[in-house]
């Protein structure tokens, strides 16, 4: 993959974040915090906890680190997967998310 390429999939994916939080803050969902720095996203919760997506181009890969750990993902057949457990970014995300805000939460990869 190009680095144009790993550049437009990681801001489709960081701002398809972006908006999903906004659509849960809009609907009173879920009060979660976004602070977005460069290919860094950090939410932040509100028990406290915190979610930090985090792109690194020289590997092209998305990094997220969570309660439960830290994962990496490359983008392989369309998706973004975990370089150890082939899991999909965007389950692995849904589940961190609703384990750290406690209610049932779900992110979907952007369309196109």
């Amino acid at each position: 993959m190009s680095d144009a390429d790993y550049q437009a999939l990681t801001r489709a994916v960081l701002g398809g974040i972006e908006l999903q939080i906004d659509r849960w803050l809009q609907d009173d969902v879920v009060d979660i915090d976004v602070a977005r720095t460069g290919g860094l996203l950090e939410l932040s919760f509100p028990n406290g906890s915190k979610i930090v997506v985090n792109t690194q181009p020289p590997l092209q890969e998305i990094w997220l680190a969570a309660k439960s750990g830290g994962f990496h993902y490359r983008h392989a057949g369309g998706q973004w997967r975990d370089t150890k457990t082939d899991d999909e970014f965007f389950v692995a995300l849904s589940r961190c998310a609703s384990e750290q805000a406690g209610k049932a939460l779900r992110f979907a990869a952007p369309a196109g």
